[in-house]
């Protein structure tokens, strides 16, 4: 069915000048080496963002921003080597970004690992309680949570020290939205057997979105975060093929692993559409049944 008249043109004509605009934004997505983080990264460029920061500790990140740049026929793709938990690079990346492209106001910070095992294993010679290493957790706080959340700031930061620089205070819709932070939560978010570590460090980004999201609009940037289900990654692949076929698919109405490729397009609908807030959940038909 198809509608005409002037009116109803114009109509879809605003709606679609309420998306954000790419091409005059600057990102930086973490964990862009591979995975849910190198796919956002990739979308990101093909939709015309002017640039964004791709970041790992895999040194491999540098290849994949010369492939992806060659490829688009542009230096899109800006790499950095480092360690996401060290505030130093953290504000190095920030530094070297905002000096070649300006304010950076697209932040998706998807740096995350897993070190599953249970809360507590007893010993069946002695019933000696095995607790869950508090290094351990503290290792994947550090990665999936903190350093997430600070990745986030420094973003956020980003745009409120522009703003004063060019004399502008309290955003006003009329402005359009300035820019977006979409966090990487997960399906384990509502808790899973055997990953207290994860699963805390997922349900913890819900609480940094809530916040972010009335916080950072005062800077007309919006916050969100997609939850997606198990991600045909590196890291679901260590799970162990016997267990994905056993434990993941059954439970996964389309019976397979989602692709990067698909969650990094439903990033990009959150950060592109204005009107989306608050969670998202891409978990390929998710219900794990009661164990």
């Amino acid at each position: 069915m198809t509608t005409g008249g002037n009116g109803n043109s114009q109509f879809i004509n605003d709606w679609r000048d309420n998306r954000l605009d790419l091409t005059t934004k600057v990102g930086v997505v973490t964990g862009a080496a591979r995975g849910i983080g190198r796919a956002t990264a990739m979308e990101l460029a093909r939709q015309g963002i002017r640039a964004v920061a791709v970041v790992d500790q895999l040194e491999e990140v540098v290849g994949f921003a010369d492939e992806a740049n060659e490829h688009l026929g542009r230096k899109a793709l800006v790499p950095f080597q480092g360690d996401v938990t060290h505030e130093d690079f953290r504000r190095h990346v920030f530094e070297e970004l905002q000096s070649m492209y300006g304010a950076v106001s697209i932040c998706v910070p998807a740096a995350g690992f897993t070190a599953d095992r249970l809360a507590i294993r007893i010993d069946r010679e002695t019933g000696e309680p095995d607790i869950y290493p508090e290094e351990m957790f503290t290792r994947v706080l550090q990665v999936n949570l903190t350093g997430a959340i600070y990745w986030a700031l420094q973003t956020l930061a980003s745009v409120a020290r522009d703003r004063f620089a060019r004399g502008v205070k309290r955003w006003d819709p009329s402005e359009r939205v300035q820019g977006c932070i979409v966090f990487i939560g997960s399906v384990s978010s509502a808790g899973n057997r055997g990953q207290i570590s994860y699963a805390t460090t997922k349900a913890g980004l819900e609480g940094a979105q809530g916040t972010l999201a009335s916080e950072a609009i005062f800077h007309g940037v919006r916050c969100a975060i997609i939850h997606p289900g198990f991600t045909d990654t590196a890291m679901v692949r260590a799970m162990g093929e016997k267990f994905i076929s056993e434990q993941i698919l059954p439970q996964t109405q389309l019976r397979r692993l989602i692709m990067p490729e698909e969650i990094a397009d439903a990033i990009c609908f959150l950060i592109r559409n204005a009107s989306v807030s608050g969670q998202l959940w891409a978990d390929a038909g998710w219900h794990p049944s009661v164990s």
